[in-house]
């Protein structure tokens, strides 16, 4: 990056299927910085499948800058049987060489913005407890941090 960032070249958009080659190389940014590498099993192409194909499984919502994709969130709908229709946002992560221009924050804030649109009754996500950067974004945000919940997966 130059010494010097134009936000004017900047745009946030709905990501599209040719954006899923520069989504995928921020998911293995954000794989590498939680220390998961190797857990990364999509690709682009399943990723365009996934997310474009005729049962579109998830959104995607691009930062863009210079023509390239520098940041992305990937949410999808879920149901509470509590509260009902929510969001959950699978993934947001803007590169290493952008970070801390307030690229993050436009970012959120647009999908924040759909999601209150949406009138669903919950947006949720999760954070690594060591992730302080991150925690301490989403507490700008008022987000509820919840302990007595504990994540469960069963990996195939």
């Amino acid at each position: 990056m130059s010494n010097s960032f134009d936000s004017n070249k900047l745009s946030i958009r709905k990501g599209k299927a040719d954006d899923m080659f520069g989504v995928f190389e921020l998911i293995c940014e954000l794989a590498e910085y939680e220390h998961a590498s190797n857990e990364v099993i999509t690709s682009p192409a399943q990723l365009i499948e996934d997310g474009f194909g005729t049962n579109p499984l998830f959104e995607v919502e691009v930062a863009e800058y210079h023509e390239k994709i520098i940041g992305f969130v990937l949410y999808y709908p879920r149901y509470s049987t509590w509260k009902g229709p929510t969001i959950y946002l699978e993934d947001f992560i803007v590169t290493k060489e952008y970070r801390r221009l307030g690229i993050g924050k436009l970012l959120f804030d647009h999908l924040h913005s759909i999601v209150k649109e949406s009138a669903v009754k919950r947006f949720e996500w999760q954070v690594l407890d060591w992730n302080t950067p991150a925690i301490d974004f989403y507490k700008e945000y008022k987000a509820n941090f919840e302990s007595d919940w504990l994540n469960v997966t069963i990996r195939f």
